[in-house]
């Protein structure tokens, strides 16, 4: 591509939206998930206006360059991995949000981070639930592109259940605008879910319809710690078979210590497993589940059983439950899973990852949002080892089988990326791989929007 090519991009655009530093591109070249195939783009593009990515597309096209969308970067598949000659358009300006109470949607642009939505509602008396446990660094945009979930999901639903609209710009530079302020649409294909969780290969999101809720009521929280996984495990599918809790989350001894390590809770170090839940139901009836919660917990044989019905001590707990991933990240870098598997394969698929952390010698941690069953393993290795580096990828694919062979699925919210896609197919099998080819065929034919991500 020649430099006179990018100069007619950059002179589409205002100042300084596209940045060819090369210490600037440097750190636009992975996401979270460090993806070693990394290439090094061209140039990054940072928009304001759903104009500009119009303009990108359109140019994008003509010369068939590789666009790889960007959010805040903190995914963990490799999503948004920049391609060597290609352009990373990151959203990161795309600030704008506007709430409208009487409806309770929020119009927002996707370089939003979650939490910052979450700050402008609440000042409307309103709350926008999904929560990954990366919400204060994670944008809307990214969440959107994973259909991201968290510790609510539970009881709320995950991303896709609060979009109620989108603009997407397509490949080729047209501007779409799908579904509305509307909590009942059946007109036309549901082309609106078709764009969540498509991470960045059918288009780009430029402007999100948000539903909001009512605020949460306080919850009452339940900590329980047991002897077992296995029979942590099992009290999850007595639980959920008969309310539905707020939360109801796990972590394995390995999490448990890291984060003792850390925050200094008194958290019981010879647990083997600590569940974290909670009900938020209004009045005597959320005090009613957290004693039924209580009640199962006991009866599975908890070693340790605690409640509260106060907002601090309560949340304590939850931070603690959030502030896992980093604290065993501070044993070593991690390749991180987040495979789900159907309820009553819950206690399998844990004893499962634990089999294989033996059988390949290596620390796994298995946090998750247990009430949904989507687990996230966290394999700890050292990079500059590379026998453990061949074990721990060795694991990675082997926890991905497991999953499926249960029933399951190779990525809960974390999104396939370029990391799960030889996977993929394993999962879906030929028909819906094929379907999946067909649909970002007609949507992108020249196959410039995240090429070499999902499928």
């Amino acid at each position: 591509m020649s430099v006179s090519a990018l100069a007619d991009l950059a002179a589409e655009l205002d100042d300084g939206v596209v940045v060819t530093d090369p210490d600037i591109l440097a750190s636009y070249r992975q996401d979270r998930a460090a993806d070693p195939s990394a290439g090094t783009p061209m140039a990054v593009v940072r928009p304001t206006r759903t104009e500009e990515v119009q303009a990108v597309l359109r140019w994008a096209s003509r010369h068939r360059i590789a666009v790889v969308p960007r959010g805040a970067g903190t995914g963990l598949s490799g999503g948004a991995t920049a391609l060597d000659g290609g352009i990373v358009l990151s959203t990161e300006k795309m600030r704008d949000i506007t709430v409208d109470p009487v409806t309770r949607t929020a119009v927002v642009q996707p370089g939003l981070l979650n939490a910052e939505v979450k700050k402008v509602v609440a000042e409307h008396g309103l709350w926008y639930p999904p929560d990954p446990s990366s919400y204060e660094i994670c944008s809307i945009g990214g969440n959107i592109a994973t259909n991201a979930g968290g510790l609510c999901c539970v009881k709320y639903g995950v991303t896709t259940d609060y979009v109620l609209g989108l603009q997407v710009v397509l490949a080729d530079g047209t501007a779409v605008r799908l579904g509305g302020p509307r909590l009942k649409d059946v007109a036309g294909l549901s082309l609106t879910k078709l764009f969540v969780g498509s991470e960045g290969t059918l288009g780009v999101v430029t402007e999100v319809t948000l539903r909001l809720l009512p605020p949460q009521h306080s919850a009452c929280t339940v900590v329980a710690t047991f002897d077992s996984v296995e029979a942590a495990a099992n009290a999850v599918v007595t639980i959920t078979g008969r309310i539905r809790p707020s939360m109801l989350e796990f972590m394995d001894a390995v999490a448990i210590n890291a984060v003792e390590d850390k925050l200094r809770m008194g958290l019981d170090r010879s647990a083997a497993a600590m569940m974290v839940a909670a009900s938020d139901d209004r009045g005597a009836a959320g005090a009613e589940d957290a004693e039924f919660m209580a009640r199962v917990f006991t009866e599975a044989g908890a070693t340790e059983c605690f409640s509260t019905s106060d907002p601090a001590e309560g949340e304590a707990f939850v931070a603690a439950r959030r502030f896992a991933i980093p604290a065993v990240e501070a044993k070593g870098p991690l390749l991180l899973e987040d495979v789900g598997v159907p309820l009553p394969a819950l206690a399998e698929l844990v004893g499962g990852v634990a089999k294989i952390a033996a059988d390949r010698d290596l620390t796994i941690s298995v946090i998750a949002h247990a009430g949904d069953g989507n687990t996230h393993p966290l394999i700890v290795y050292d990079p500059s080892d590379a026998a453990m580096t061949e074990r721990a990828h060795a694991a990675f694919g082997e926890i991905m089988d497991l999953a499926v062979a249960l029933g399951g699925t190779i990525t809960g919210e974390h999104g396939v990326g370029r990391l799960k896609k030889p996977w993929l197919a394993g999962q879906l099998g030929p028909e819906a791989m094929e379907l999946n080819r067909r649909i970002k065929a007609a949507l992108d034919p020249e196959n410039i929007l995240n090429p070499g991500a999902v499928i």
